[in-house]
Parts: structure tokens; sequence; C-alpha cells
């Protein structure tokens, strides 16, 4: 009995086995039913999945010489062993199916099969059942016992287990795939929109600054309206154009040594009005001794940067303070942008450079934008090679953090951004 029983532990443990290792569906749930037959001592076993839609219970995996006669039959909820095992959750012997009225002949007849007696019991998920395992004719005439319920109990839920499992990574492969398409159609949308706006917009800049020279002062703020509104419409579709084509690898860089820190002297000059206007305190903090030179195209580092002090002076309150810092990191340029704003919710601050991804709709309405700004920003700076980051403390203000490599694309990563929550 002790050997007996050595024996089945190690049997089931195998199956525990096999299930992290097996990467077919099939043959794991073959070998389960094997192990089903050998340790009940039984002559054949089969598994059962419920159809939902017709509402009855239809053969997944039976032994290969049964396959062919089993493949389209179909077993009822009522009238059958494995019906009742369903519908009850729960084990059913019956140890002679002649005197069984819930033994469903059929299949027996389609298989070329005599059932003499059958253990069944239910496969189960997140404690719904999902199917019906069964084992039939234990050797010499014998019954089924409480060791078998448990036998099969236990192998019926590592059925279960592997048939979740290939169902789960189903569903994800093809939500992967699902994505893919989206993100293709979206970027395929971006690059057709962009392309048909820019010449209406051109011609809507070109004439209206045109007809600022001609039309009196009655008109002017008229037509700076328009100018100013087309601009930002411009500024919307060259946001869109530079992510998409850094993310479908269109973009090139045209680097040359440049001063970050003349970079950082631009950009705060460029704000000066806007921090005015806010009156925000705009500071820049950079080594005097230091130029910050690396081989970067100053044209991207700057739009990087401009769009992180945007942000900033865009969610700081009036009379606030925004701070751009300078400064080396061994082989990098460390520059990051600070502010006493409004701060970022710790829920968002992992998806705040994605494309369009805006912090709370309330937020939206109160500062505008399209949630592009960031996307560019991180499109920039990851072509140079470099690595961007966001700390914030809601309420409390704000950090946006980049490194960039001073001899261009480096063959070490910059290094990780430090853990902010």
């Amino acid at each position: 009995m002790e050997m007996n029983a050595t024996k089945l532990n190690a049997r089931l443990l195998e199956v525990v086995r096999n299930l992290g290792a097996a990467t077919d569906l099939e043959t794991y749930l073959q070998s389960v039913l094997s192990a089903a037959a050998e340790l009940t001592n039984s002559e054949t076993a089969s598994l059962m999945e419920y159809d939902e839609a017709a509402q009855d219970l239809y053969f997944k995996f039976v032994p290969w010489f049964h396959r062919d006669a089993l493949r389209s039959a179909r077993v009822p909820l009522e009238g059958s062993a494995a019906g009742w095992a369903f519908l009850h959750v729960k084990p059913l012997i019956v140890d002679d199916v002649k005197n069984d009225p819930r033994h469903y002949a059929k299949i027996d007849e389609l298989a070329d099969f005599t059932t003499r007696s059958l253990l069944a019991a239910p496969l189960i998920v997140h404690g719904k059942p999902v199917g019906v395992f069964e084992v039939f004719n234990k050797a010499d005439g014998a019954r089924y016992n409480a060791e078998d319920i448990l036998v099969i109990e236990a192998l019926a839920a590592l059925a279960a287990a592997a048939i979740q499992n290939d169902a789960l990574e189903k569903n994800a492969l093809f939500l992967q795939e699902e994505i893919r398409e989206l993100d293709r159609l979206k970027s395929d949308f971006i690059a057709i929109t962009s392309h048909e706006l820019r010449t209406p917009l051109g011609l809507i800049l070109g004439h209206s600054t045109f007809l600022r020279e001609l039309v009196g002062s009655e008109y002017q703020e008229q037509v700076d309206t328009i100018i100013r509104n087309a601009s930002r419409l411009k500024e919307i579709i060259e946001s869109l154009s530079s992510v998409d084509n850094y993310q479908t690898g269109g973009a090139s860089l045209r680097s040359r040594q440049v001063s970050v820190k003349r970079i950082i002297e631009d950009a705060a000059a460029s704000f000066r009005d806007m921090a005015a206007q806010k009156e925000i305190t705009l500071k820049i903090s950079v080594p005097p001794e230091q130029d910050l030179l690396a081989v970067a195209d100053g044209g991207k580092v700057s739009v990087a940067l401009g769009n992180l002090v945007k942000n900033a002076l865009t969610f700081s309150n009036r009379g606030g303070h925004v701070l751009i810092r300078g400064g080396m990191e061994g082989n990098f340029i460390r520059v990051s942008v600070e502010d006493d704003g409004i701060g970022i919710p710790a829920r968002d601050l992992e998806r705040v450079f994605e494309r369009f991804y805006q912090v709370e709709s309330h937020l939206t309405r109160r500062h505008g934008g399209m949630g592009l700004g960031l996307s560019v920003a991180k499109a920039m700076i990851e072509h140079h090679g470099g690595r961007i980051w966001a700390e914030s403390k809601e309420g409390k203000g704000s950090r946006f953090t980049f490194l960039l490599p001073i001899q261009g694309k480096p063959d070490e990563l910059a290094p990780a951004p430090p853990f902010s929550g």
C-alpha cells in the first residue's frame, strides 16, 4: 500500500511538472488522460468541454483510436453521467451503467465501445464548471473508490489549468495582433492626415501673412487670430509627424557638436514671455565653467527641452517657479526641468510620455493640449540614445530629466532612471 501511494504521488508530481514545461496543449492533455487511466487502473479516459452556445458537451480529447468516431459527437447535460457531474459540480461514480439511466449509451455505439463503469469529475475554472473528465471500466470489475476520486479531481484541476493557460495565451497573442494592427492604422492615419493638411495649411498661413500687410488696423486682430491658430495647427501636425517618424524609423539625426548650455539659455529666453504672463519665475542653473558640449542634433534637443519647459509652465500655478538645470554625469549631459506646480498623480506617472495621453480630464479642460509634447520629447531624446523620465508628487510639483550622450549614440546605455513613485 505504501508503494502504491509513493508511485501515485510520483506520477502526479510528474504530471504537475509537465504542466510548466508543456508547449503543446494536446500533447499535455493526452499525457493527463494516460495518467488518469493508469492511476485509476481504468481502460480509458476522455475529456469534454462545455459548449455554451449549444448547451451541451463535446469531446475535446480522447484516445487516438476513438478520435475519428467521436469528433462530432455531442453529449447532453440531461441524461448523461458527464452532464450530471457538470450540472452538480461534483464527482459521480457509476459502478454498473446498465442499471443507471444517467449513462448516455449513444457514445458507446459511435465508438464501438462497451462501458461497464465510470467515474466523472467536473473541470472547474474560477469556481465554474467548464467541462468534464471521465475514466471508464476499472480493471477486474473493481469499483471506483474515494482514492480514485482524489486522483481524477487532481488531474481534472491540472487539465483545467492547462486549458485556461492555453486560452489566455491565445487571447494575449490575438490582442497583441490587434494592438499592432491598430498602431499601424493609427500611424497610417497620422501620416496621411499630416501630409494632406500641410498644403492647405501652408496656403492659409501664406495668404493670411500676406493679408496682414495689406489690411488696416481695423482687421488686424482677426488676421492675427487666423495666423496664430494656423501656426498652432502647424505645430500639432509637426509634433504628430515627429513622433510617428521616430517610431517607424523614418527620422534621421543631423548631429554635430553643440552646446547644451546654449540650448538651455535659448529655451529660457524663448519662454520668458510665457512665464511673465503667468508671473512664474523661470531660472536656469548651469556650472559657469561648463559649456556642456555634445555631438547631437541641436534642433531636436531644443524641441525636446522646449516641450519640457512649456509643460512645466503650463502646469504651474500663477506665481510659481520653474528651474532648468544642466550638468555632466559621466559620459552624459543631464538636463532637468523642475517646477512646483500641480504635480502628476502616481497612477499617471508612467504614462505621461505616451502619445495623446492626458492626465485627468479636468486638467485637460483647464490647460488644453493634445498630449503630444512629452511624447515628442521622449522620441527625440531616445533617438539620440539617451533616456528621459519623470518624477512627481501630486500637488507639489514635477521634475522631468533627460540624459544625452556627449559622443552621439553610445555603446553603453544611459543609466536607468531612479525609481519614482
